[in-house]
């Protein structure tokens, strides 16, 4: 699985991940910083990433489209540091990475995650 950490996220997120073995890149090492979130989506789907974000714009991008990919997980905590959410991402990412290949929303706090499977309608 490739992830793509979104621009509100440290890019030290991207050794966490793949320390444990997803390919994962920063969107400020690929597009545009200022890039509007439908051009990160749009490129997520092209090429195969799921986005990994702090931004709630993402799923309600998906539930307004009704579209089918590219998957999202969102984070709802204040403190997104690897080195407070590592344990918790890598578990959400082990248990629902066959619904992420398919196309799903995963909401992540610390407590639980949620997932919705795409399109959202």
């Amino acid at each position: 699985m490739k992830i793509l950490i979104d621009m509100n996220l440290a890019p030290e997120w991207v050794e966490v991940l793949k320390r444990h073995g997803w390919d994962a890149a920063h969107w400020s090492s690929l597009g545009d910083p200022r890039a509007p979130d439908r051009v990160i989506m749009e490129w997520a789907r092209s090429n195969g990433y799921v986005v990994f974000t702090h931004d709630l714009d993402f799923g309600a991008l998906l539930a307004i489209t009704q579209a089918d990919g590219p998957s999202v997980i969102q984070v709802r905590t204040q403190n997104i540091l690897p080195s407070h959410l590592e344990n918790t991402v890598v578990d959400v990412l082990r248990q629902h990475g066959s619904a992420l290949e398919s196309g799903a929303l995963i909401t992540v706090d610390e407590a639980r995650s949620r997932v919705r499977i795409l399109p959202i309608t």
